[in-house]
């Protein structure tokens, strides 16, 4: 039906991506309204996932990592800026506690931490100051696999949490949280959409692929 779709004057079909729910909010939720109103005959299913899906061997048409983390033998299409991640936490929290003046204070605080997938660890706060980069394990109550959850314990007010500075941008700009350690946090490199380089590319495809990538 999909090939079928495609003989149509509009494009047609289902585009699968793998992703993580920071990538939906930030970068894909804006394009959103406009994308089904030009292309009305066009499914996106985004499934949500930390754990390096094999997009081959799960059918999907593409995922989304950052430049570093893209394969050399796939397609890679930048969507987004460099970033970077902010260490935040609540007025509240921070009224009970003295903010870290450098990343290794961070072992005596309460920190919301990440797990990408069940079989790995804890995911280790990255940090530069100058050419020196190290990272740090944090300790604390709270564990999740979504960074959208580890931001929002973070409002909440139950710890220290690491994540996208765009995303916390709201939340920093109305003072529901505070960053530190800003001159630690490194930036890397932007996402991509990525695929096999060996794929049919579909007009579906195409016109999903056009309205991602990023024009800065």
């Amino acid at each position: 039906m999909d090939a079928l779709g495609e003989l149509r004057d509009k494009p047609s079909g289902t585009v699968r991506v793998s992703c993580t729910d920071d990538h939906i909010e930030l970068y894909l939720r804006p394009m959103l309204a406009q994308f089904v109103q030009d292309y009305p005959d066009i499914t996106l299913e985004f499934y949500v996932d930390y754990g390096f899906t094999n997009v081959v061997e799960e059918r999907f048409d593409a995922g989304i990592r950052f430049g570093g983390a893209v394969s050399k033998d796939m397609i890679a299409v930048r969507i987004s800026p460099d970033w970077r991640l902010a260490v935040v936490a609540s007025p509240t929290y921070f009224a009970a506690h003295a903010m870290p003046a450098t990343p290794h204070d961070l072992t005596q605080y309460r920190c919301i931490n990440i797990r990408h997938n069940p079989a790995g660890s804890n995911y280790a706060w990255e940090f530069a100051r100058g050419e020196h980069a190290f990272s740090v394990k944090v300790e604390g109550p709270l564990v999740f696999n979504s960074i959208m959850h580890v931001l929002n314990a973070a409002v909440d007010g139950l710890g220290l949490a690491y994540v996208p500075v765009e995303l916390a941008a709201p939340y920093l700009a109305d003072g529901r949280l505070i960053e530190v350690l800003a001159d630690w946090c490194p930036y890397f490199e932007g996402f991509h959409l990525y695929y096999p380089n060996r794929r049919h590319t579909s007009p579906a495809f195409s016109a999903f692929v056009a309205a991602v990538r990023y024009q800065g």
